[in-house]
């Protein structure tokens, strides 16, 4: 049974031919047949022939046990023109032939006893046949030379011990690690089971599926210019995130010439207010989107830049400013309007066939924990009993998901904090700031963060990763 098993590595299989064949690089593995079996025999070390004496030299054909031996060899190669003796049956009494052909020469021939021969052709051809390896974009095949297949095996033995590998999935090495996945994905490669099966057929296939850790950072950076002088792009190049949203950017495209508005191996995207100084959302990320979209459909909010869309495949990533209503009675009306008109577009993108992250200063905090003195500010704009009405509403009808609280239920985490008196020295805050996600993926929330240890704006930036 252990030789069988070994049958069902291609890997080992196909390092065994290339130290047979004394060739030094791997052409494109196949699937392993049972038809594979015959044509590996026809060589032996060296590209010698497996001699059959039983016929006529016109007549020499290959015997399926010697095919069979070939593989049971493969226990013995230490190495590509590196072939230990090994036997795998006792010599015949008054012959002085070698029987493993991975060690035999020309003049020389593999005995057999035909029932042996047929119980193990048998068991190798079955054990074989239902044996297909999937064809993984975005993963390489096994090492490109069989020198290197040693170390490939003890790293494939080291995850088995961390309980990594599951005995009934099929194991692909990388042969490198590539950082983004294909197809219009963020993150690193991922592949569905549902995608492993298509590309494997009706054969076995891989049951794990491969998911990429994305990570994603949102921050009202409270003025983008004000924002790098204080060294947030300096820090944000330390996180590898995905993908960056800020908000109240308070400047136009044009006045942002630095390359530090544009991070390197980022693909920016800035969507402004008409009003100059005031409002607007960016959005960088590493890979390209398929496409941008500025606004929800209202004039009134589209004007002054808070909401920008990035599609990448069938997820959205969305930079999102809601307005806030503390500077008086008229800009609470104006964020009531706002409430009321974008709770009908979520509701839309939920009908939608896509997976939706909306990042950003919502503006309000939802609950008595997501503010240090919810007492005393009942009566203020962000903790209005209406505001929370339509935050219950989000996170209940409408079935979204506060990623955040998903992964923390800790008091005293605060996003916002008042530049009035000593608000963040004593950790008086607001979290006003949420990364909110479409039910399907809540599953995915890996870890959630709010760096504190620098100061940017008022408010903090809070990071969040997902397995997507």
């Amino acid at each position: 049974m252990l030789c069988l098993k070994f049958l069902s590595s291609r890997a080992l299989a196909q390092t065994t031919f290339l130290a047979v064949k004394g060739q030094q690089h791997c052409n494109r593995l196949r699937p392993c047949g049972a038809n594979e079996v015959n044509g590996f025999a026809l060589c032996g070390p060296g590209g010698n022939d497996i001699i059959d004496d039983d016929h006529s030299p016109g007549e020499h054909r290959t015997h399926d046990a010697a095919a069979l031996a070939m593989f049971f060899g493969l226990l013995a190669v230490e190495g590509i023109r590196h072939i230990a003796p090994m036997h795998i049956s006792k010599p015949n009494r008054g012959s002085r032939h070698e029987r493993n052909p991975l060690v035999g020469g020309p003049e020389q021939h593999v005995e057999f006893d035909p029932r042996i021969h047929e119980r193990a052709r048998k068991a190798a051809a079955e054990h074989c046949r239902g044996f297909t390896v999937a064809e993984m974009t975005g993963i390489e095949e096994v090492g490109a030379l069989a020198s290197g297949f040693k170390g490939k095996a003890a790293e494939a033995q080291r995850l088995a011990r961390q309980r990594q590998i599951d005995k009934s999935e099929l194991v692909i090495l990388h042969g490198r690690h590539s950082s983004r996945a294909r197809d219009g994905a963020i993150g690193r490669p991922h592949l569905s089971t549902a995608q492993i099966k298509d590309r494997a057929g009706p054969a076995r296939a891989c049951t794990r599926s491969y998911h990429a850790r994305v990570r994603i950072i949102t921050v009202n950076v409270n003025g983008v210019r004000s924002a790098a002088t204080k060294g947030l792009f300096e820090w944000l190049q330390t996180q590898h995130a995905d993908v960056i949203c800020l908000q109240e950017t308070k400047a136009q495209e044009q006045q942002l010439a630095d390359p530090c508005f544009r991070p390197l191996h980022h693909h920016c995207s800035y969507f402004d207010a008409r009003r100059p100084g005031y409002a607007g959302t960016a959005l960088y990320a590493r890979r390209a989107p398929n496409k941008i979209v500025r606004g929800f459909g209202i004039d009134e909010f589209d004007g002054e830049g808070r909401y920008l869309e990035a599609r990448f495949g069938s997820l959205s990533v969305v930079s999102l400013y809601l307005p806030s209503g503390s500077a008086g009675p008229e800009r609470q009306a104006s964020k009531f309007r706002c409430l009321k008109a974008f709770m009908p577009y979520l509701n839309a993108l939920r009908r939608k066939r896509r997976q939706y992250i909306l990042c950003g200063d919502w503006n309000i905090a939802h609950k008595q924990i997501d503010l240090r003195n919810w007492r005393s500010n009942q009566k203020n704009s962000g903790f209005l009993p209406e505001e929370r009405a339509w935050m219950d509403e989000l996170f209940g009808a409408s079935r979204y998901v506060d990623a955040f609280r998903l992964v923390n239920q800790e008091p005293d985490q605060y996003t916002w904090w008042s530049n009035r008196g000593e608000a963040w020295k004593n950790n008086v805050g607001w979290r006003i700031d949420y990364q909110v996600v479409s039910a399907s993926l809540a599953k995915s929330v890996r870890a959630a963060s709010i760096y504190k240890e620098r100061r940017f704006s008022d408010h903090a930036p809070l990071i969040v990763d997902y397995d997507l």
